[in-house]
């Protein structure tokens, strides 16, 4: 049992104001591994207070000194990379393999990447008469995720932290307890008291305390639009900035030129990473009419080849999902899909042979499919793909653009030329042709109800800075 009892504020473990706790439950067993403090309203005025009072004397040390910081992080959470890598499967689900490569080893880059970008980024220029000043805006509140728990944190907090502005964290309440590691490290490294700020909690207990507080200057939130829709509205109360990475139901258009086995497999693997928990999942996948035959063969071998199981086991491509309310969640659209005539490839509605404990939910895969349906419209957040038939390119093109989202997409084509041409035409924040891997250098970020803002590289940085003109004689 990992118990937390206390926020880290102002540099200190204070013991949490709210007196309830929320239990943290492993994914694979549903046993509860730990608990964290349901912090109240005053924790998060605490919080920002300390963050307040930090942010004079932060905000004018040296991009140097802050990239300083953020290097000496990625050191000791490189050095404790097993331990969070075994936290977040249990927590999470997704098989150890992965987590220790992606779930702390994308966290150590983009703190590396911050700070040597911090180094060289143009926080002034002259433009004609004018010094053009970029400082920071303030203090931040940063809400985030369970599905990629740490790389979602990084991502916001090593940008503020270099821009010289002050965070308050508050974790997804699913999958926290990688935070108090983030913050632990932070503590051991001496970053100055109150810089970083971690407030567990729930949204109604403590977010929207936060994202409400006049002292707050800005507010970055992954997750669900829904979710942004509320962090919106009350952010607009005192006109912050807000910066929302969203949903995302992202297609993968796969032409008549591609090789179709590479093509499906890329697919399949793109759709079920961490068991579907991921935003930009390529989940519908658009394939010519003359060749769905074929690429349903392929689709129903290869979801069917994947082994689900234990997080741990050596073997294992899908884990669980999060929680029992995520499963059921994603049980539910599964049975919404064959209730509205969609046709199963493979998978369905019923659990994995042999797993009674656990989230687990089998890879399934849809055809015949009408963009009505809402297992094609609407996120599910699980290992479920549902395939579309079109009839020339200019088909491609509408069905892959028919969403309320655009956050990411897909190209498969034996002509690099012609996939680009497409991708150009696609309504999406970042589109991946062929095997094109992600990129923490460039912008991360949505069209539409996937948000707005961007995340990672020069442009990361530039959220959380404002702008300032000075008229020089």
């Amino acid at each position: 049992m990992i118990e937390h009892t206390s926020h880290y504020i102002g540099g200190q473990w204070q013991p949490s104001i709210g007196t309830e706790t929320i239990p943290v439950v492993n994914a694979a067993t549903e046993a509860v591994m730990g608990s964290i403090p349901s912090g109240n309203a005053e924790d998060a005025d605490n919080a920002v207070h300390a963050a307040r009072a930090a942010l004079q004397s932060w905000s004018t040390t040296s991009p140097a000194e802050r990239a300083g910081y953020l290097k000496l992080a990625a050191e000791q959470l490189q050095l404790r990379q097993t331990e969070i890598a075994t936290l977040v499967s249990q927590e999470v689900g997704m098989p150890f393999a992965y987590s220790n490569v992606v779930q702390v080893g994308l966290p150590v880059q983009s703190l590396v990447s911050i700070a040597e970008l911090a180094l060289s980024f143009p926080f002034e220029k002259h433009v004609y008469n004018s010094l053009v000043v970029r400082e920071p805006i303030g203090v931040v509140v940063a809400i985030t995720p369970w599905n990629y728990p740490l790389h979602q944190i990084v991502a916001k907090v090593a940008p503020a932290l270099a821009a010289g502005c002050t965070v308050v964290l508050k974790p997804s309440e699913v999958a926290p307890l990688n935070a108090f590691v983030l913050a632990e490290v932070f503590d051991a490294i001496g970053l100055p008291p109150g810089v970083f700020n971690l407030v567990t909690g729930t949204g109604p207990g403590v977010g929207e305390a936060l994202v409400a507080h006049a002292g707050v200057d800005m507010v970055s939130l992954t997750g669900s639009t829904a979710a942004g829709r509320r962090i919106g509205a009350v952010a607009a109360e005192t006109v912050k900035r807000v910066s929302l990475e969203l949903g995302g139901k992202s297609p993968l258009v796969v032409l008549d030129d591609a090789d179709i086995t590479e093509a499906v497999s890329h697919g399949l693997a793109a759709c079920y990473l961490n068991s579907g928990q991921t935003c930009i999942a390529l989940t519908r996948m658009l394939v010519p009419r003359a060749r769905l035959a074929e690429v349903e063969a392929v689709a129903k071998a290869g979801a069917e080849s994947l082994v689900v199981g234990d997080p741990f086991g050596p073997e294992t491509i899908v884990g669980p999902l999060v929680s029992a309310a995520q499963r059921d969640r994603v049980v539910d659209y599964i049975e919404q899909g064959v209730a509205a005539g969609a046709r199963l490839v493979a998978g369905g509605p019923s659990a994995p042979d042999g797993l009674d404990k656990g989230f687990y939910v089998r890879p399934t895969v849809f055809s015949d499919v009408t963009p009505d349906m809402s297992v094609v419209r609407e996120e599910i957040f699980g290992p479920v793909l549902v395939i579309q038939a079109y009839d020339d390119e200019e088909e491609a093109i509408a069905l892959a653009n028919d969403s309320i989202f655009g956050l990411n997409a897909g190209v498969f084509s034996g002509d690099e030329t012609r996939a680009l041409a497409l991708a150009r035409r696609l309504r999406a924040g970042q589109v991946q042709i062929n095997d094109g891997a992600f990129n923490i250098h460039a912008p991360f970020g949505g069209y539409g109800q996937s948000g707005n803002g961007r995340e990672f590289g020069e442009w990361g940085l530039d959220e959380f800075l404002e702008t300032k003109s000075i008229q020089l004689p």
